[in-house]
């Protein structure tokens, strides 16, 4: 009886051992998983020399989700030159419907994008094909440009800029000297872009103001990650982050994993990565429009 009393053995169950987490991803991983629902939006794209079938749609970057396509010609080409890269981009654009779509607004470049398309934004022109003629500067934006270079500043500058404003034309101060960057900012109300932006020709004040006008400097992308990334950190510390670009990549190839691995390494946020990739140029662009359709009642330029 004092057997059948006694509380029977236990027998201890094996629990299996927790499965060892997975390591965490790489930052070539991250970049490229981020770059994959974040696609870029380049300030400066060239017109193919060719518009041969064989070779469309032209080479890019897998990771490049709008483009804005440079209308810059030979001082005298002229307005001529100018319509005819117009007409070459759409042309183009008419030719590759499933890789490329004309976008004119922010919300048009993100609709392309969404659709699985390259946007395509017409601009930016530059300033010796406005002829010094404001009728000129609105008849362009009626054809769909988005962006003008401004290099120098005078009086028809500073009426060009108010009227850019006007209309919502983004003024693109690649290429000015510290001065005329200074002047145009002083009147512009829209933020400016540099869609080839040189930071190591600015001084640290002018990248300040830069930074205050909410301007969005895109900077080009070689195939030396970290000499892009010294450029964009001080970018980053000068200006702020919400003012870092993309302009366009010398290596299409190597695409722009490289450069972002190269920012996470350097502590960049993915949230400061998502504006260098396209939500800072769209913010600019945005708000170009939106001072537009404020400014409609104000009379024309002569």
């Amino acid at each position: 009886m004092a057997e059948l009393l006694d509380d029977p053995p236990t027998t201890l169950a094996t629990v299996p051992a927790a499965p060892e987490p997975p390591p965490p991803p790489d930052e070539t991983a991250r970049a490229r998983a981020l770059l994959a629902t974040q696609p870029v939006t380049e300030g400066h794209t060239e017109l193919p020399d060719s518009l041969d079938p064989e070779d469309l749609p032209p080479v890019r970057a897998k990771e490049a989700g709008a483009q804005l396509w440079s209308l810059h010609t030979e001082p005298e080409e002229g307005v001529v030159g100018t319509l005819r890269r117009i007409d070459a981009v759409r042309a183009l654009v008419a030719t590759c419907p499933e890789d490329l779509r004309l976008a004119y607004t922010s919300s048009e470049l993100a609709h392309a994008r969404n659709c699985g398309r390259v946007a395509a934004l017409l601009g930016p022109v530059g300033w010796t094909a406005l002829g010094g003629s404001a009728a000129i500067l609105r008849a362009y934006h009626a054809l769909g440009v988005r962006a003008v270079n401004l290099t120098s500043f005078d009086r028809f500058a500073r009426d060009a800029v108010r009227e850019m404003n006007r209309i919502g034309l983004a003024v693109d101060l690649s290429g000015a000297d510290p001065d005329t960057v200074r002047r145009a900012l002083a009147v512009t109300r829209a933020p400016a872009l540099l869609t080839r932006a040189d930071p190591e020709t600015l001084p640290d004040e002018v990248l300040g103001l830069l930074g205050e006008n909410g301007a969005v400097l895109m900077v080009t992308v070689t195939d030396d990650p970290a000499a892009v990334a010294d450029v964009l950190d001080r970018v980053r510390a000068q200006a702020g982050p919400h003012c870092a670009g993309v302009s366009h990549t010398t290596a299409p190839a190597a695409g722009y994993v490289p450069l972002f691995a190269e920012l996470l390494r350097r502590g960049w946020t993915a949230q400061e990565l998502v504006g260098l990739a396209h939500a800072n140029a769209t913010r600019a662009l945005r708000e170009t429009e939106f001072l537009s359709r404020t400014n409609r009642i104000r009379p024309a330029a002569a």
